[in-house]
């Protein structure tokens, strides 16, 4: 019998585990492998050590300007972001009548396209003919230059990513959902008010959903591309533009490996984020540990 379960068990895993070798692990090292080499696709991969990180490290003029951008980006959309998922999930964790209507009208955005609400979002920060302005005109102030401006690009950009906040906002309302109504019961019977109820009931009930939210939160700010993109091609500054004002790092990355075919630079930075990515996490778990040590 246990070897019949034994046959089974593989017999199930194997095509997983071959997909990953194949279709993960084996892109991963490859990838690797080429982080250290120089290759440009025509010619095959030369060893070159350690170069390439080195290049972008010290030498590189658009990878610290593309860091600067995405950790801006990212310390700047994440906590608004998730402020305004869990504001919106509390306001539609209530029992009235209609809300299964309201709460798919704002989970509906975080299902559209990223490339067809990015041309939406150019057109509404269009200087001189997008809603924004033209809203902002009629009560007499000159909007800025959202699309064309070094200083306003990135801000229409972080404003744009908070338009998808529906996945957050759903996982905080099942985590709402979650919560005991006995313990906001005995809170009301100590004399705890809203507040009181929300920081000292609410949020240490739903800490792990904060956690994956946050974590998630972070990821998805560090890989932001499509968006990025979009609004450089859209709006005619190009993609990074205006003057790398939005050159994220994977947008940085994606014009080294494949519109200039440094393939091997591109592996490096690939790596170089993967690091970031493991160092924030571990970082992100070993606070949230302590958090809830010290709630309990």
């Amino acid at each position: 019998m246990e070897t019949r379960e034994k046959k089974w068990f593989w017999t199930m895993a194997a095509p997983a585990v071959t997909g990953f070798v194949f279709f993960v692990l084996g892109p991963m090292l490859y990838s690797l492998f080429l982080s250290f080499t120089k290759f440009d696709v025509v010619s095959p991969p030369v060893w070159i050590g350690t170069g390439n990180y080195s290049y972008l490290l010290h030498d590189d003029p658009a990878f610290w300007p593309s860091v600067r951008v995405t950790l801006i980006f990212t310390a700047v959309s994440v906590p608004l972001a998730l402020i305004i998922a869990l504001i919106v999930a509390l306001l539609l964790n209530t029992n009235v009548r209609g809300i299964g209507v309201f709460r798919t009208i704002y989970y509906l955005p975080s299902l559209l396209p990223s490339v067809a609400s990015g041309v939406l979002w150019v057109w509404v920060f269009d200087p001189n003919v997008g809603l924004f302005n033209s809203l902002l005109r009629l009560i007499g102030i000159q909007g800025p230059g959202w699309t064309s401006s070094v200083v306003w690009a990135l801000p229409a950009l972080i404003i744009m990513s908070l338009w998808g906040f529906g996945g957050s906002m759903v996982i905080f309302l099942a985590g709402l959902q979650g919560v005991s109504r006995s313990l906001y019961e005995a809170a009301s019977l100590d004399g705890a008010g809203p507040w009181e109820k929300f920081v000292h009931v609410t949020i240490p009930q739903i800490s792990p959903v904060i956690f994956f939210n946050l974590t998630t939160g972070l990821i998805g700010a560090m890989k932001v591309f499509d968006n990025a993109y979009v609004f450089g091609a859209a709006s005619g500054a190009g993609p990074g533009g205006p003057a790398r004002a939005t050159l994220f790092y994977v947008l940085n990355l994606y014009q080294k490996a494949f519109n200039y075919f440094h393939m091997g630079l591109g592996s490096a930075m690939a790596w170089l984020l993967f690091i970031a990515i493991m160092v924030l996490t571990a970082i992100n778990f070993l606070l949230a540990k302590r958090w809830v040590h010290q709630a309990n």
